[in-house]
């Protein structure tokens, strides 16, 4: 599916592509409500369905992604919040080894992501992903998601990268459009980016996991 030798920048998203989305879907669709019911002493049903309104309206912005905004918006404290069950937050399988072998075969990996600062370092503390990166880019620095084309203007003027020799891993289909737009070459979803929600893809070539595309070791030389 990826032949590596036309590659040498690895770009990946994080929240569905080297974690697990559950955590995230979770805390938006069932802790967050809950909590907001409970110091309000409203019904759960109630606040759930005006709060997904309420983030739905925001999709594919970068307010959408900010935790200081819905910090303000909600007057909750998102982040002491997030903590709460940070247990959820998971590496998906084969992700380390992926990471390490592209580390092996000098691709310079990127992540690239919608993350919020604060919640990049929640994580990063959990999973320590960050290890194995070569670069971290969040689009909050560009003040731009990655679904808008100056986005990657920013990045490449950040950190040139030739498209026709980027991979572009991503669960988010508007966001795989964006890049495609923007000309980068090789692109790839994630078929179940949340492990307890089944999806299929179809617009992009798409993995279940990383083992599918795998780089191979690199032999060891004995004497």
């Amino acid at each position: 599916m990826i032949d590596w030798q036309a590659i040498d920048t690895v770009m990946l998203d994080m929240d569905g592509t080297l974690l697990d989305l559950h955590f995230d879907n979770y805390f938006w669709s069932q802790h967050l409500p809950a909590r907001y019911a409970e110091i309000h002493g409203r019904p759960f049903d109630e606040v759930r369905d005006q709060l997904a309104a309420q983030i739905a309206s925001h999709e594919g912005s970068l307010q959408w992604y900010c935790l200081e905004f819905w910090s303000e918006a909600l007057d909750l404290d998102i982040v002491a919040l997030k903590q709460e069950i940070q247990h959820k937050i998971q590496i998906r399988p084969h992700v380390e080894l992926f990471l390490r072998r592209l580390r092996e075969h000098g691709k310079q990996a990127m992540l690239v992501t919608n993350a919020h600062p604060q919640s990049m370092s929640l994580k990063f503390e959990l999973t320590r992903i960050d290890q194995h990166l070569d670069l971290i880019i969040s689009s909050h620095e560009f003040q731009q998601p990655k679904e808008a084309q100056a986005f990657w203007q920013q990045l490449a003027a950040r950190e040139p990268f030739d498209p026709a020799r980027t991979l572009f891993v991503d669960d988010t289909l508007r966001v795989l459009d964006s890049a495609r737009d923007y000309g980068i070459a090789h692109l790839l979803a994630i078929h179940q980016p949340d492990s307890q929600i089944q999806r299929r893809i179809d617009q992009y070539p798409a993995i279940e996991h990383f083992s599918e595309i795998m780089p191979p070791a690199k032999a060891t030389a004995h004497g």
